[in-house]
């Protein structure tokens, strides 16, 4: 038998089988490709309610094997399908002997014999049985997954339609999220304040509670006010009728007010003519006598004075017979004057006698008071005084009084304003005792008359004062600067005039009234002899101006008695810095200092007899400033 046959057979089998193996390996590739697709969406194949067969059922498909030579076309059966063929053909009961089994491709299986070519061909059949099965069953699952897998793809489309609806749902809720957060916060502001107003309402159903209680009791407060409110209108009725009378009765006290002030007004203007009228008969130019003590006490006798008699000094002198025959004589000099105080006189009494004086000048009159003698007969004492109260003189005693006095008048309506000013005359030149400036720079000073008449000083400080105590420390400023010197009669001489003037002004607006004055207050330098001075250079200087001055006065003091009709006022700076007092319009009170001391005799009877013709003067009547 020919084996080409077979062989064919065994080649179109062999190559139909590997046909089939061929159109399974895709296949089983795509299954797996499949597979893997669809292992993701699992959850398709559920919800399509259909499943494919289960692949337990299924045979596994064999791998194609490669031949181990020509003749090979397939792959052998397994040695379970030879073992079973082989017993087929065998008969029972005999003992056929097996060829060894060659293996090919590695499978392990037992190899038929080259003569048992039916037992191939049925091996041959039953694997195509086998992948006929096998396919059959392969193509039915491909459907069933092409079925499920188009139902998975239309799920996955209505899914990513969803998941996009989703997504834009989910970024409106973001949106709205968003929004909610500022809300939230909003809610959490909005929930600590309901919190903060919990508490704050509280506290105000405290305070209303609180309220409640007050106003109960001040419900009753005011039932108890009203009970007393209707007591108090009674007695408001009552009251008033009594203000009614009150109110006729103030009027008519108004009335009386007035009236009385107009008698005060008028019993005012009628003190100060009758007080004119005093001063008037005591004469325009007082003058006063006072005499210092000596050192060690007592009073020299040559000087005499009258117990009874407080107007009258005696000066008496011995003289020597010159005949030699007779005894020493005694030879008296008896001077008048308006008042003469002896060395036990004090400050406070000197002052009383001048008060009044000083008092016309707050009226309206200007008063000037100075004082002459020799060097060393207190006349300084007699102005300036010291600084304690008991010892200070007429000056600030003056200047006290008229403050004192301005402060009274100030509850009638009247208002005063002081000026004051302190000058001296050095050697016939006038000097400014109140000037705080430099000594180089000294401005000069001239006399002149205004178009009023009054006497002015030109670059002279005019100082505004208020209290006593501001012009007190000017008269202290003034002392400072005041030229002294000493002498062989007085260790501190003045070697000056000074000069203190106060001017007032006085307004009384509720009557209309106004008045003006000038309180003139003068210490005058001593006069002094060459042989007992002693004076030398400057000091000679200084003597010759002030007796020059002083007997300028003099002079003046004579044309006055002797109403001339010329009276040489210009003559000295100091006649024509006082005209205005010795000229008629002012009260005018000197003071004529001695001294005790038996060899200023001379100059003591000289002083007297200077006095005598200043009290034998008659001036004109002095006149009010007053508008």
């Amino acid at each position: 038998m020919s084996r080409l046959p077979v062989m064919t057979s065994k080649r179109v089998l062999a190559s139909s089988s590997s046909e089939n193996s061929q159109d399974l390996a895709p296949a089983q590739k795509r299954m797996r490709k499949d597979q893997d697709v669809l292992k993701p969406h699992a959850a398709a194949t559920v919800i399509g309610d259909r499943r494919p067969p289960a692949a337990a059922a299924r045979a596994p498909l064999s791998k194609p094997i490669r031949g181990t030579g020509a003749a090979t076309v397939a792959l052998g059966p397994s040695r379970g399908v030879l073992k079973q063929a082989a017993a087929s053909t065998a008969p029972k009961g005999t003992n056929v002997k097996q060829p060894p089994a060659t293996k090919t491709g590695g499978t392990g299986a037992p190899r038929r014999q080259a003569w048992d070519l039916k037992g191939k061909v049925s091996d041959m059949e039953c694997k195509i049985r086998n992948y006929q099965t096998k396919v059959r069953s392969v193509n039915e699952e491909n459907e069933v997954l092409k079925d499920s897998m188009a139902q998975s793809r239309t799920k996955v489309t209505e899914l990513e339609r969803e998941v996009v609806r989703q997504k834009s749902q989910i970024s409106e809720y973001e949106t709205e999220l968003q929004a909610l957060s500022g809300v939230r916060e909003e809610l959490d502001k909005v929930s600590s304040e309901r919190g903060f107003l919990k508490k704050e309402l509280t506290n105000l159903e405290g305070k209303y509670k609180v309220m409640e209680t007050l106003r109960d009791s001040l419900d009753t407060e005011l039932q108890t006010l009203k009970m007393k409110m209707s007591v108090q209108e009674s007695t408001m009725a009552r009251l008033q009728a009594t203000l009614r009378d009150t109110e006729e009765e103030v009027r008519s006290l108004k009335d009386t007010v007035a009236q009385q002030r107009d008698e005060l007004h008028a019993g005012e203007m009628e003190r100060r003519r009758l007080h004119n009228t005093i001063q008037e008969l005591k004469g325009n130019i007082r003058v006063f006598c006072r005499v210092r003590p000596l050192v060690d006490g007592g009073l020299s006798k040559h000087i005499q004075l009258t117990p009874s008699d407080d107007k009258a000094i005696v000066l008496a002198k011995t003289e020597e017979s010159h005949t030699g025959k007779t005894t020493d004589t005694q030879k008296n000099y008896n001077f008048s004057f308006d008042r003469v105080f002896g060395p036990q006189a004090s400050q406070q009494e000197i002052f009383e006698e001048i008060s009044l004086l000083v008092q016309s000048a707050l009226d309206g009159y200007n008063v000037c008071c100075f004082a002459y003698g020799q060097t060393g007969s207190g006349k300084t004492y007699t102005m300036e005084g010291d600084e304690f109260d008991d010892t200070r003189g007429v000056i600030p005693r003056a200047v006290q009084q008229i403050f004192r006095a301005s402060d009274k008048l100030g509850s009638q309506g009247w208002e005063f304003t002081f000026t004051a000013s302190f000058v001296e005359i050095y050697n016939e030149t006038l000097r400014d005792l109140l000037y705080t400036g430099k000594a180089s720079k000294r401005p000069e000073h001239e006399i002149r008359k205004t178009a009023a008449n009054d006497v002015t000083i030109t670059n002279l400080t005019y100082e505004k004062v208020y209290t006593e105590d501001q012009v007190l420390g000017l008269i202290a400023l003034a002392k400072q600067n005041r030229s002294t010197a000493q002498t062989a009669q007085n260790d501190r001489s003045s070697r000056s005039h000074s000069v203190f003037q106060l001017h007032i002004e006085g307004v009384n607006a509720g009557r209309d009234l106004r008045c003006k004055s000038t309180l003139c207050l003068v210490d005058l330098a001593g006069s002094e002899r060459m042989v007992k001075s002693q004076s030398q250079g400057e000091r000679f200087k200084e003597m010759t101006a002030i007796n020059s001055s002083l007997s300028n006065l003099g002079i003046v003091i004579a044309s006055l008695a002797n109403k001339e009709s010329h009276v040489p006022y210009r003559n000295s700076k100091l006649t024509y810095l006082l005209q205005g007092c010795l000229g008629g319009n002012s009260k005018t009170l000197m003071f004529v200092n001695i001294s005790p001391e038996p060899d200023s005799f001379g100059e003591t009877l000289n002083s007297l007899r200077f006095a005598s013709k200043v009290n034998d003067c008659v001036i004109g009547t002095a006149t009010s400033n007053r508008k």
